[in-house]
Protein backbone atom coordinates (compact mmCIF):
# COMPACT_ATOMS: atom_id res chain seq x y z
CA UNK A 1 0.00 0.00 0.00
CA UNK A 2 2.67 2.24 0.62
CA UNK A 3 4.29 2.04 -2.80
CA UNK A 4 0.65 2.48 -4.15
CA UNK A 5 0.88 5.80 -1.95
CA UNK A 6 4.43 6.96 -2.91
CA UNK A 7 3.54 6.47 -7.00
CA UNK A 8 0.03 8.21 -6.51
CA UNK A 9 2.34 10.82 -4.76
CA UNK A 10 4.64 10.98 -7.18
CA UNK A 11 2.72 11.57 -10.01
CA UNK A 12 0.97 14.43 -8.31
CA UNK A 13 4.26 16.33 -7.77
CA UNK A 14 4.86 15.53 -11.90
CA UNK A 15 2.01 17.78 -12.25
CA UNK A 16 3.46 20.69 -10.59
CA UNK A 17 6.14 20.98 -12.67
CA UNK A 18 3.75 20.81 -16.01
CA UNK A 19 3.42 24.28 -18.03
CA UNK A 20 -0.68 24.80 -16.84
CA UNK A 21 -4.94 29.17 -22.44
CA UNK A 22 -7.40 30.04 -19.54
CA UNK A 23 -8.51 28.12 -17.02
CA UNK A 24 -12.82 27.85 -17.60
CA UNK A 25 -13.97 24.86 -15.63
CA UNK A 26 -15.98 25.85 -12.61
CA UNK A 27 -13.66 26.87 -9.69
CA UNK A 28 -14.51 25.61 -5.84
CA UNK A 29 -12.88 26.10 -2.79
CA UNK A 30 -14.79 23.03 -0.64
CA UNK A 31 -13.32 20.22 -3.78
CA UNK A 32 -12.93 17.85 -0.65
CA UNK A 33 -16.14 17.32 -0.35
CA UNK A 34 -17.39 17.80 -3.93
CA UNK A 35 -14.56 15.26 -5.05
CA UNK A 36 -17.09 13.57 -7.37
CA UNK A 37 -17.23 17.11 -9.50
CA UNK A 38 -13.79 16.74 -10.64
CA UNK A 39 -13.11 12.94 -10.86
CA UNK A 40 -15.83 10.50 -11.75
CA UNK A 41 -13.71 7.95 -9.93
CA UNK A 42 -15.03 9.17 -6.52
CA UNK A 43 -18.61 8.37 -7.76
CA UNK A 44 -20.03 5.60 -4.91
CA UNK A 45 -16.91 5.82 -2.80
CA UNK A 46 -18.69 6.55 0.15
CA UNK A 47 -19.97 3.80 0.43
CA UNK A 48 -23.80 5.18 0.46
CA UNK A 49 -26.20 7.20 -1.60
CA UNK A 50 -24.60 10.91 -1.75
CA UNK A 51 -26.37 14.35 -2.56
CA UNK A 52 -24.28 17.72 -2.63
CA UNK A 53 -25.79 20.70 -3.42
CA UNK A 54 -22.92 23.56 -3.67
CA UNK A 55 -23.23 27.39 -4.89
CA UNK A 56 -20.27 29.59 -5.34
CA UNK A 57 -20.69 33.73 -5.89
CA UNK A 58 -17.91 34.93 -6.97
CA UNK A 59 -15.99 38.70 -6.42
CA UNK A 60 -19.62 39.90 -4.84
CA UNK A 61 -20.16 43.14 -6.19
CA UNK A 62 -18.68 43.09 -9.75
CA UNK A 63 -20.53 43.06 -12.77
CA UNK A 64 -20.73 39.76 -14.69
CA UNK A 65 -18.50 37.96 -11.79
CA UNK A 66 -18.77 34.52 -11.83
CA UNK A 67 -21.28 32.54 -10.51
CA UNK A 68 -21.73 28.45 -10.21
CA UNK A 69 -24.19 25.45 -8.78
CA UNK A 70 -23.62 21.94 -8.74
CA UNK A 71 -25.52 19.31 -7.87
CA UNK A 72 -24.55 15.43 -8.00
CA UNK A 73 -25.78 12.54 -6.79
CA UNK A 74 -23.58 9.16 -6.32
CA UNK A 75 -23.93 5.45 -4.86
CA UNK A 76 -21.83 2.10 -4.67
CA UNK A 77 -24.37 -0.39 -6.23
CA UNK A 78 -24.03 -4.26 -6.22
CA UNK A 79 -21.10 -5.09 -3.97
CA UNK A 80 -19.67 -1.70 -3.83
CA UNK A 81 -16.96 -2.47 -6.78
CA UNK A 82 -19.22 -0.56 -9.38
CA UNK A 83 -20.31 3.17 -8.72
CA UNK A 84 -22.69 5.48 -10.06
CA UNK A 85 -23.05 8.79 -10.52
CA UNK A 86 -25.45 12.16 -11.66
CA UNK A 87 -24.44 15.64 -11.92
CA UNK A 88 -25.21 19.18 -13.44
CA UNK A 89 -23.06 22.15 -13.22
CA UNK A 90 -24.48 26.03 -14.17
CA UNK A 91 -21.82 28.63 -14.74
CA UNK A 92 -22.28 31.60 -15.59
CA UNK A 93 -19.83 34.53 -16.09
CA UNK A 94 -20.18 37.92 -17.76
CA UNK A 95 -22.40 37.40 -20.93
CA UNK A 96 -21.76 33.83 -20.99
CA UNK A 97 -23.55 30.94 -19.38
CA UNK A 98 -22.68 27.46 -19.06
CA UNK A 99 -23.96 24.08 -18.09
CA UNK A 100 -22.72 20.58 -18.07
CA UNK A 101 -24.59 17.64 -17.23
CA UNK A 102 -23.04 14.07 -16.94
CA UNK A 103 -23.09 10.44 -15.86
CA UNK A 104 -20.19 8.39 -13.97
CA UNK A 105 -18.97 5.55 -13.97
CA UNK A 106 -16.18 3.49 -11.39
CA UNK A 107 -15.28 -0.06 -10.54
CA UNK A 108 -13.10 -0.34 -7.28
CA UNK A 109 -10.37 -2.87 -6.83
CA UNK A 110 -8.94 -3.82 -3.25
CA UNK A 111 -5.64 -3.32 -3.17
CA UNK A 112 -4.72 -4.06 -0.26
CA UNK A 113 -7.24 -4.93 3.38
CA UNK A 114 -7.56 -1.04 4.23
CA UNK A 115 -6.68 0.40 0.19
CA UNK A 116 -8.76 0.53 -2.75
CA UNK A 117 -8.30 1.64 -6.35
CA UNK A 118 -11.18 3.01 -8.48
CA UNK A 119 -11.19 3.78 -12.02
CA UNK A 120 -14.01 6.21 -13.62
CA UNK A 121 -15.59 7.42 -16.68
CA UNK A 122 -17.82 10.63 -17.33
CA UNK A 123 -19.90 10.95 -19.79
CA UNK A 124 -22.15 13.70 -20.61
CA UNK A 125 -22.59 17.44 -22.39
CA UNK A 126 -21.57 20.97 -22.24
CA UNK A 127 -24.43 23.77 -23.70
CA UNK A 128 -22.96 27.20 -24.06
CA UNK A 129 -24.87 30.48 -24.26
CA UNK A 130 -23.26 33.69 -25.02
CA UNK A 131 -25.46 36.98 -24.68
CA UNK A 132 -23.37 39.40 -26.95
CA UNK A 133 -26.03 42.40 -26.14
CA UNK A 134 -24.96 42.26 -22.25
CA UNK A 135 -21.70 43.68 -23.48
CA UNK A 136 -20.87 47.33 -23.65
CA UNK A 137 -19.65 47.65 -27.31
CA UNK A 138 -17.93 50.62 -28.43
CA UNK A 139 -18.58 49.81 -32.47
CA UNK A 140 -22.11 48.66 -33.22
CA UNK A 141 -21.53 47.78 -36.50
CA UNK A 142 -18.90 45.50 -35.65
CA UNK A 143 -20.18 42.15 -37.03
CA UNK A 144 -18.32 40.01 -34.49
CA UNK A 145 -20.49 40.75 -32.15
CA UNK A 146 -23.51 40.45 -34.10
CA UNK A 147 -24.32 37.02 -33.24
CA UNK A 148 -25.16 35.53 -29.89
CA UNK A 149 -24.53 31.86 -29.17
CA UNK A 150 -27.66 29.99 -28.04
CA UNK A 151 -27.66 26.06 -26.53
CA UNK A 152 -24.04 25.38 -28.44
CA UNK A 153 -24.09 21.51 -27.93
CA UNK A 154 -20.64 20.16 -27.41
CA UNK A 155 -19.78 16.00 -26.02
CA UNK A 156 -17.98 15.92 -22.54
CA UNK A 157 -15.98 12.53 -22.12
CA UNK A 158 -13.94 12.47 -18.38
CA UNK A 159 -11.72 10.35 -16.87
CA UNK A 160 -9.93 9.56 -13.50
CA UNK A 161 -8.35 7.40 -10.65
CA UNK A 162 -8.89 8.08 -6.91
CA UNK A 163 -7.33 5.91 -4.24
CA UNK A 164 -8.20 5.78 -0.59
CA UNK A 165 -7.14 3.75 2.21
CA UNK A 166 -8.82 4.66 6.03
CA UNK A 167 -6.66 8.35 5.96
CA UNK A 168 -5.03 9.03 3.00
CA UNK A 169 -6.51 9.45 -0.51
CA UNK A 170 -5.61 10.83 -3.79
CA UNK A 171 -6.75 11.18 -7.12
CA UNK A 172 -5.81 12.25 -10.77
CA UNK A 173 -8.58 13.09 -13.65
CA UNK A 174 -9.50 15.01 -16.37
CA UNK A 175 -13.20 16.26 -16.17
CA UNK A 176 -13.00 16.72 -19.95
CA UNK A 177 -10.96 14.73 -22.88
CA UNK A 178 -12.68 16.55 -26.02
CA UNK A 179 -11.33 20.53 -26.59
CA UNK A 180 -14.70 21.94 -28.76
CA UNK A 181 -13.98 25.37 -31.07
CA UNK A 182 -17.01 27.94 -30.09
CA UNK A 183 -16.17 30.60 -33.00
CA UNK A 184 -18.24 33.40 -34.42
CA UNK A 185 -19.56 32.44 -37.86
CA UNK A 186 -20.32 36.02 -39.12
CA UNK A 187 -17.58 37.24 -41.27
CA UNK A 188 -16.97 39.69 -43.85
CA UNK A 189 -14.03 39.13 -45.53
CA UNK A 190 -11.61 36.44 -46.64
CA UNK A 191 -10.15 36.21 -42.99
CA UNK A 192 -10.58 32.80 -40.57
CA UNK A 193 -13.50 32.71 -38.37
CA UNK A 194 -12.57 34.26 -34.53
CA UNK A 195 -12.65 32.36 -31.87
CA UNK A 196 -15.17 33.21 -28.98
CA UNK A 197 -14.14 30.40 -26.92
CA UNK A 198 -12.43 27.40 -27.08
CA UNK A 199 -12.81 24.25 -24.27
CA UNK A 200 -9.13 23.20 -22.92
CA UNK A 201 -8.31 20.45 -21.65
CA UNK A 202 -7.87 20.31 -17.74
CA UNK A 203 -5.97 18.33 -15.16
CA UNK A 204 -6.58 17.95 -11.99
CA UNK A 205 -4.48 16.19 -8.76
CA UNK A 206 -6.18 15.66 -5.57
CA UNK A 207 -4.59 14.52 -2.26
CA UNK A 208 -5.03 14.19 1.40
CA UNK A 209 -4.58 12.53 4.86
CA UNK A 210 -6.28 12.40 8.20
CA UNK A 211 -4.20 13.05 11.34
CA UNK A 212 -5.57 11.93 14.63
CA UNK A 213 -4.18 14.62 17.24
CA UNK A 214 -6.45 13.48 19.76
CA UNK A 215 -9.15 11.56 20.20
CA UNK A 216 -11.57 14.27 19.73
CA UNK A 217 -9.68 16.19 17.42
CA UNK A 218 -8.77 15.48 13.77
CA UNK A 219 -6.18 17.39 11.07
CA UNK A 220 -7.10 16.93 7.41
CA UNK A 221 -4.33 18.55 5.02
CA UNK A 222 -5.47 18.68 1.52
CA UNK A 223 -4.04 19.41 -1.58
CA UNK A 224 -5.50 20.26 -5.44
CA UNK A 225 -3.86 21.04 -8.05
CA UNK A 226 -5.27 22.14 -11.10
CA UNK A 227 -3.16 22.53 -14.68
CA UNK A 228 -4.15 23.81 -18.36
CA UNK A 229 -1.69 24.05 -21.11
CA UNK A 230 -0.80 27.77 -21.68
CA UNK A 231 -1.58 29.20 -17.85
CA UNK A 232 0.10 28.37 -14.96
CA UNK A 233 -0.62 25.97 -12.62
CA UNK A 234 -3.23 26.68 -9.97
CA UNK A 235 -2.41 24.79 -6.55
CA UNK A 236 -5.12 25.00 -3.26
CA UNK A 237 -3.66 24.14 -0.17
CA UNK A 238 -6.22 23.71 2.42
CA UNK A 239 -5.52 23.13 6.36
CA UNK A 240 -9.22 21.36 8.07
CA UNK A 241 -9.58 20.38 11.37
CA UNK A 242 -12.64 18.20 12.69
CA UNK A 243 -13.55 18.32 16.35
CA UNK A 244 -15.63 16.06 18.31
CA UNK A 245 -16.65 14.70 14.23
CA UNK A 246 -19.17 17.59 14.37
CA UNK A 247 -17.73 20.91 13.98
CA UNK A 248 -15.06 21.55 11.03
CA UNK A 249 -12.77 24.44 10.43
CA UNK A 250 -9.47 25.67 8.18
CA UNK A 251 -8.25 28.16 6.41
CA UNK A 252 -7.08 26.99 2.19
CA UNK A 253 -4.71 29.41 0.37
CA UNK A 254 -4.75 29.34 -3.77
CA UNK A 255 -1.47 30.31 -4.97
CA UNK A 256 -0.95 33.38 -5.55
CA UNK A 257 -4.89 34.16 -5.91
CA UNK A 258 -7.16 34.31 -2.25
CA UNK A 259 -7.28 33.43 1.38
CA UNK A 260 -9.99 31.56 2.60
CA UNK A 261 -11.47 30.38 5.85
CA UNK A 262 -13.87 27.58 5.92
CA UNK A 263 -16.17 25.98 8.68
CA UNK A 264 -18.68 22.63 8.24
CA UNK A 265 -21.13 21.11 10.32
CA UNK A 266 -22.53 18.15 10.65
CA UNK A 267 -25.76 18.35 11.55
CA UNK A 268 -26.53 14.82 11.75
CA UNK A 269 -25.13 11.29 10.52
CA UNK A 270 -26.70 12.10 7.46
CA UNK A 271 -26.60 16.37 6.51
CA UNK A 272 -23.41 18.44 6.68
CA UNK A 273 -23.30 21.81 6.05
CA UNK A 274 -20.28 24.00 4.61
CA UNK A 275 -19.86 27.73 4.11
CA UNK A 276 -16.34 28.94 2.85
CA UNK A 277 -15.17 32.86 1.79
CA UNK A 278 -12.25 33.98 0.15
CA UNK A 279 -10.43 36.70 0.05
CA UNK A 280 -8.27 37.59 -3.02
CA UNK A 281 -4.65 38.42 -2.28
CA UNK A 282 -3.85 40.06 -5.41
CA UNK A 283 -4.78 43.59 -6.36
CA UNK A 284 -8.36 42.91 -7.42
CA UNK A 285 -9.14 42.06 -3.55
CA UNK A 286 -8.24 45.40 -2.77
CA UNK A 287 -10.72 47.31 -5.36
CA UNK A 288 -14.03 48.59 -3.21
CA UNK A 289 -16.23 46.89 -5.47
CA UNK A 290 -15.01 43.08 -4.60
CA UNK A 291 -16.46 41.85 -1.69
CA UNK A 292 -15.08 38.40 -1.83
CA UNK A 293 -16.11 35.30 -2.66
CA UNK A 294 -18.62 33.07 -0.82
CA UNK A 295 -19.59 29.34 -1.35
CA UNK A 296 -22.25 27.10 0.59
CA UNK A 297 -22.61 23.47 0.29
CA UNK A 298 -24.92 20.78 1.50
CA UNK A 299 -24.42 17.19 1.91
CA UNK A 300 -27.20 14.70 2.33
CA UNK A 301 -26.39 11.13 2.85
CA UNK A 302 -28.79 7.76 2.72
CA UNK A 303 -27.44 5.19 4.94
CA UNK A 304 -28.93 1.87 5.84
CA UNK A 305 -28.00 0.23 9.05
CA UNK A 306 -25.14 -1.87 7.65
CA UNK A 307 -23.52 1.67 6.70
CA UNK A 308 -23.99 3.10 10.20
CA UNK A 309 -21.82 0.40 11.69
CA UNK A 310 -18.52 1.29 9.32
CA UNK A 311 -16.19 3.36 9.85
CA UNK A 312 -16.88 6.73 9.54
CA UNK A 313 -15.13 8.92 5.88
CA UNK A 314 -13.54 11.78 6.43
CA UNK A 315 -13.46 12.56 3.10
Amino acid sequence: MKQLQLFLVAILTTMIVMDSQAQQDPQYTQYMYNTVAINPAYAGNRGVTSIVGLHRSQWVGLDGAPRTQSLSVHSPVGDGKVGLGLSIVNDALGPGQETYFGADFSYTVNTSNRGRLSFGLKAGGHILDVDLTKLNIEDQSDTRFSQNIDNKFSPVIGAGIYYHADKFYAGISVPNLVETEHFDRSTTDNSASSFVEQERIHYYGIIGYAFDLTDQLKFKPSALFKAVVGTPLQVDATANFLLLEKLHMGIAYRWDAAWSGLVGFQVSDSMLIGLTYDRESTDLGNTVYNDGSFEIFLRFELFNEYDRMLTPRFF
